[in-house]
């Protein structure tokens, strides 16, 4: 019972900051307007860590990696956390172990990133309905507009209604499908 407690605890904090980390990431990558309440809070949550790991970990072509590393990292912690809850033994593959470990932590972060597009489509379709002129739109625009575009390219509009969140939606949860997939397998590999 306390290793479940100690685990939701870990699995939430850090769960949490690690998505805080993703979506700052993502946040400077899509250069959303800094002014943005959504970008000064998750600066505010997180240049703690930030800051000082951008002096160990350089940007590259205009990406700040040491978010992503963080992220990666937090997610990492939370997958080591749970598996030596469960009592797995490290010491009879260490190498092998660790390069799982990290591989999973990777995972992670995709099916994170892929629940955060989702989300964000969703949210931003009802809003198109009943708040068209949110504030909020133009932040979910630029973190929907790679997906949706490719489709509102591809798909004609039926009687004014744009079916390009559908269509990404379905991709989405395919890709969360063969994500999870890759998932089970690599933790048979254990």
């Amino acid at each position: 019972m306390s290793d479940q407690i100690l685990f939701f605890l870990i699995d939430t904090i850090l769960g949490l900051f690690s998505m805080a980390l993703l979506m700052r990431f993502y946040v400077q990558l899509l250069q959303v307007p800094y002014n943005n309440p959504i970008s000064q809070f998750l600066i505010a949550v997180t240049d703690f860590i930030v800051r000082p790991a951008r002096r160990v970990i350089p940007g590259w072509k205009g990406m700040d990696l040491s978010t992503i590393v963080l992220a990666w990292l937090a997610e990492c912690i939370i997958v080591t956390s749970l598996f030596m809850l469960k009592g797995y033994d490290f010491g009879a593959d260490i190498g092998g172990a660790i390069g799982i470990m990290a591989l999973l932590a990777v995972i992670e972060l995709v099916k994170m990133t892929l629940y955060i597009v989702l989300i964000m489509i969703i949210v931003q379709a009802i809003l198109s309905w009943i708040s068209p002129n949110s504030p909020l739109m133009p932040i979910l625009h630029i973190f929907t507009r790679p997906l949706l575009g490719f489709f509102q390219k591809r798909v004609p509009t039926v009687a004014n209604v744009d079916l390009s969140p559908i269509f990404a939606l379905v991709l989405i949860q395919l890709l969360l499908m063969i994500v999870t997939g890759i998932q089970m397998e690599v933790h048979t590999k254990l």
